[in-house]
């Protein structure tokens, strides 16, 4: 019988040492691209007992030249560079990273750095317009219009609300589809997709991010950014900034729609995001699609 019970207790201790493990592995899989990563999530935490994205990017990243709607596909496939490079830069390299969520080619190597880009985020709610800190973050904007001509944000959801210390609304993940009911579930791939290539942080020198900044959310690394970005609806600087310093690339500044995103986050999240912080909005924005004006 002694041995019989001694049987049971290693099985039923296996079976938790099992269950231990797949949670462990789910957790690394969310930290992996949930965007305002995991260094700010500590950060976060310790300010308001908040978390952090990348986004994986966050989640979730790169850029292109004289942005049309085939971009060139020849931008460096080498590893970035992280230290801080003389803006506007002349050249970008975007690192090809698999999976995409979304089939896109790599950005054009060489930006248009010095044109002027205004974006118009056109959305179920009403057309969010920001302009683009072309000479500032010239790498990520080459990047964002390269996606944007692509219709890479074409029919996706924002899908992350956060609302205490941190103030923001993330989009820019196809997995979000339009049609795609969130939740807030530890499996789902959303908030993990990216464009199938990184780019370095930029602009982070001095970085605030007082309200209707656009940055990109990242993995907490330099060089994680790719296609998931937020958009800062109350100052969120004490927040993002952390112990740290800045982590998150300011590209744009909202010039109309900010009350869109305002109301949204009046209405909260209808889920928690048990690992990453925040939570799938009430409110469903849906972004039809992001038009580019250059000038």
């Amino acid at each position: 019988m002694a041995g019989k019970n001694e049987r049971q207790r290693r099985q039923a201790r296996e079976k938790f040492r099992r269950q231990q493990e797949l949670r462990m592995a789910r957790r690394q899989q969310l930290r992996k691209r949930w965007l305002i990563g995991g260094s700010a999530v500590l950060a976060v935490a310790l300010i308001a007992s908040l978390l952090a994205v990348f986004l994986p990017g966050g989640g979730t990243k790169k850029a292109a030249a004289s942005p049309s709607k085939s971009p060139s596909a020849s931008a460096s496939a080498t590893a970035t560079a992280t230290a801080a490079v003389a803006e506007p830069a002349h050249h970008c390299s975007y690192t090809s990273a698999t999976p995409a969520a979304k089939k896109v080619s790599l950005p054009a190597a060489t930006p248009d750095y010095a044109a002027s880009y205004q974006a118009t985020i056109n959305t179920n709610l009403g057309k969010i317009t920001v302009n683009l800190l072309n000479s500032k973050a010239t790498c990520t904007v080459n990047s964002f219009v390269h996606l944007a001509q692509a219709g890479y944000f074409d029919n996706t959801q924002c899908h992350r609300l956060l609302t205490s210390g941190i103030y923001v609304l993330q989009c820019g993940d196809p997995y979000a589809t339009a049609t795609a009911k969130l939740t807030c579930s530890t499996t789902s791939k959303i908030g993990t997709g990216t464009p199938g290539y990184d780019f370095a942080s930029e602009n982070l020198t001095g970085a605030k991010y007082p309200t209707g900044t656009v940055a990109m959310a990242n993995e907490g690394t330099a060089t994680s950014n790719g296609s998931q970005f937020f958009i800062v609806f109350k100052d969120s600087t004490s927040g993002l900034n952390g112990t740290s310093g800045p982590l998150y690339t300011p590209f744009a500044t909202v010039s109309s729609g900010l009350g869109i995103v305002q109301n949204v986050a009046k209405d909260g999240y209808s889920c928690q995001y048990a690992q990453a912080g925040g939570g799938v909005p009430k409110k469903k924005v849906v972004i039809d699609s992001v038009t580019i004006k250059k000038t």
